[in-house]
């Protein structure tokens, strides 16, 4: 008895408060996040990119004075274009999340 008159109770209260779920005067537009998101990725896009030209540097390195390196310079050079394909991958997903949001309509 006392289960139901709580929670009665409580829908009565719950109610009322969900019907007015007007948007609030701090929500910001939605022009403003989607180029704000764009910004970011292509961002990123510009800061990966130079992650990779440092990379290829370092991987001409490897392949130009493999000697210093002995051995191990086959597992350097096959790190290094490991590491050279991952970010352009992200350099392209950026890109892509970029546009998706620049195509957007809002």
């Amino acid at each position: 008895m006392k289960t139901k008159l709580l929670m009665t109770l409580f829908l009565v209260c719950l109610l009322p408060a969900c019907s007015n779920m007007n948007s609030h005067a701090m929500d910001v537009d939605l022009t403003v996040q989607h180029e704000a998101l764009i910004r970011h990725f292509e961002e990123e896009a510009k800061q990966v990119q130079i992650m990779i030209d440092k990379h290829k540097k370092i991987l001409s390195q490897f392949k130009s004075n493999s000697y210093v390196y002995g051995r191990h310079a086959e597992d350097l050079k096959t790190h290094s274009e490991e590491v050279i394909n991952l970010y352009e991958k992200a350099v392209v997903t950026n890109r892509e999340m970029a546009d998706m949001f620049r195509d957007m309509e809002y």
